[in-house]
């Protein structure tokens, strides 16, 4: 009987046929020689790869690091700064920075030639129980007795022996390595060619450092290069060192395009502040000033705080200190155009409440929401009074001569660009030895205190300044503003401050002198009279040829034009300041008379002869004035 394979017999021959197969191809395969293969690498061990894995860990962490510590700077040197830091000695022993010189800003073309400057460098100190400088400075004049080269990090030096400028030249072969922007080893073809570019003719690596040699590239040119090196006893780089320094590279370029173009910013900022600002103070008569900004952060050096002082026919000065609301470059925009539209009105001799108004005009001309808060006053020093418009500004302070500190009360009016808005004046006494005080709500408001809070401890501190330097003495002006400023805690300002500070002085009766001339012939002879009794009267007869002859030429001027009464006035100050006024608005002007032109040389005359001279045009009509300069007087104790 015979017996049958199991149910799973009949799949043997399916598995068994393979076998059968292959056995042929084997055996014919030994008859035809083959290629000997390689028997394939050994696995890693676990302990290999734990130690890549953990150098892999440690190189992303120091990038991270190193990434965030060139990113925290702000300007040029900050990131620069922090690029050396981060690297030496984490990533390298050495680094050299060279950047463009100048630096490119933004789409601007870059000059040529191409010139790198070293900008920095930085280096890992050596000790003496380094074995590079066990012998310290004996073992480095051995080597320069033997010819052989230094070393590139000298342990007596803070500044590695590398050319501070290099030109780098076209179609050559730095050139070749910053526009391929990746960075090279040392030891390359490329790199070998191009570092004694950099470095120096006489310069190169030493003999076992290593090297990488980063291009730095902004956003749309090579900026500058970066230079990487190690000791001969320290680890070489290896390929994914590339890679970090290609990161520190980029964040780095990044950085300095970011800090250029910061600083041109800041730059035009503070330029435009500064040239929208006054530069000097006039010395109008009968009133001193003094004035302080303080912008509300170094960083952003710009506002819309500004002041001003305008001198006005007769002796007479505006004061006008104003706020347009932000603290941007558009702020400091708008605060320029109100600024020179103040100055124009004041120069018609408008009333104060008129400038508002025109003012108010200009804002809304400008934009619907350019909106500023503004004082404007004017100081009269021969009637010692003041009148005063405000359009929603702090109200000014008086300190007066006894010691006692007042808030004028002032109507507030409504914000510049509110549009429709009347505004008013107010005249109040100036009394002689008084100083008047206009600032900005950055002065008194904070985040800490109400605007009504600080002006309260404004006045209380100015009281409390006036006391200590007795009641019959005004403190100096100038360290009453610094005392003023004081009043600020840290941390306690949020805006820009404008502060003013006016002292008056005022002109006394008898030394003003003041008539009225009718337009007719006899009026140049009979302003000269007056002038030389008046000069009599202040003891400055020396003055009188002088004097009289301007006088005669200003008024024979201004009676030829004028229909109404001519205005004769002079003041006696520290100069003796002459001004004639009449109904006539046309101004003149200073002409070269010909030979044979009888007449065109008064005003040369008041031109020559005058310390200073000049016409203002008034609603009513002109005045023409000029000042002599008068003889130093006797003091008291003499």
């Amino acid at each position: 009987m015979t017996e049958h394979p199991p149910s799973h017999e009949g799949r043997q021959p399916l598995v068994a046929r393979p076998q059968e197969r292959t056995r042929p191809r084997q055996e014919t395969a030994a008859a035809v020689p083959q290629p000997a293969v390689p028997a394939p690498a050994p696995a890693p061990a676990p302990a290999d790869l734990a130690g890549t894995a953990r150098r892999e860990g440690d190189r992303l962490r120091f990038v991270g690091a190193a990434t965030r510590r060139i990113a925290r700077g702000i300007d040029l040197d900050e990131i620069v700064l922090g690029l050396c830091r981060a690297t030496v000695p984490t990533f390298s022993d050495a680094i050299l920075v060279y950047l463009r010189d100048p630096l490119p800003v933004g789409d601007e073309r870059p000059v040529s030639p191409f010139v790198l400057r070293l900008r920095r460098t930085d280096r890992l100190r050596l000790t003496d129980d380094d074995p590079e400088n066990a012998l310290g400075g004996a073992a480095l004049t051995l080597h320069a007795a033997e010819g052989l080269q230094l070393p590139l990090l000298d342990p007596h030096s803070d500044v590695m022996p590398a050319a501070e400028l290099c030109e780098v030249h076209a179609g050559g072969a730095l050139s070749e390595v910053l526009r391929g922007v990746r960075p090279v080893f040392g030891d390359s073809a490329a790199a070998r060619a191009a570092l004694p570019e950099l470095l120096g003719a006489d310069r190169a690596v030493p003999t076992g450092h290593r090297a990488i040699l980063a291009p730095l590239r902004g956003r749309r040119r090579v900026i500058g290069a970066a230079v990487f090196l190690r000791r001969p006893d320290r680890t070489a780089f290896e390929a994914n060192d590339l890679l970090v320094a290609a990161q520190l590279a980029t964040h780095t370029a990044l950085g300095i395009d970011k800090a250029v173009l910061y600083g041109r910013e800041a730059y035009i900022a503070d330029e435009l502040q500064r040239t929208m600002l006054p530069e000097n103070l006039p010395q109008p008569t009968g009133v001193r000033l003094a004035s302080r900004y303080l912008p509300a952060a170094e960083t952003a050096r710009v506002g819309g705080d500004w002041y001003d002082a305008i001198p006005l026919p007769g002796s007479r000065v505006a004061l006008v200190v104003g706020d347009v609301m932000g603290h941007s470059m558009t702020s400091a925009a708008i605060m320029g155009q109100l600024r020179t539209t103040a100055q124009t009105l004041a120069g018609l001799d408008l009333p104060p409440q008129e400038v508002l108004h025109h003012l108010d005009e200009q804002a809304q001309r400008l934009g619907t929401d350019r909106m500023a808060t503004c004082l404007y006053a004017v100081y009269d020093p021969v009637a010692h009074r003041i009148t005063i418009a405000n359009a929603g500004h702090p109200p000014p302070i008086m300190l007066h001569l006894g010691g006692r500190a007042e808030v004028l009360r002032v109507p507030p009016g409504a914000p510049i660009g509110v549009g429709g808005v009347d505004f008013e004046a107010v005249e109040l006494d100036a009394p002689a030895g008084a100083t008047l005080l206009l600032y900005t709500d950055g002065l008194v408001e904070s985040r800490l205190r109400d605007v009504w809070t600080g002006i309260e401890q404004l006045r209380e501190r100015l009281a409390a300044t006036a006391q200590l330097t007795g009641p019959d003495h005004p403190p100096p002006l100038e360290a009453l503003c610094d005392d003023v400023l004081d009043v600020l805690g840290p941390g306690d300002r949020d805006d820009d401050i404008a502060l003013l500070a006016a002292r008056f002085d005022g002109i006394a009766p008898s030394d003003v002198a003041y008539w009225f001339l009718e337009p007719e012939d006899a009026a140049p002879g009979r302003a000269r009279r007056l002038a030389r009794r008046a000069l009599a009267r202040w003891d400055l007869e020396e003055l009188s040829d002088s004097v009289e002859l301007l006088i005669s030429e200003v008024v024979t001027n201004a009676v030829r034009y004028a229909e109404r009464p001519v205005t004769l006035r002079l003041l006696r100050t520290d100069v003796l300041r002459c001004e004639v006024g009449d109904d006539s608005p046309q101004l003149p002007r200073q002409r070269r008379a010909r030979d044979t032109d009888e007449g065109g040389r008064g005003l040369f005359l008041v031109n020559r002869l005058a310390r200073r001279w000049g016409a203002t045009r008034l609603s009513t009509g002109k005045v023409v004035w000029f000042e002599i300069t008068t003889p130093a007087r006797p003091s008291a104790t003499a």
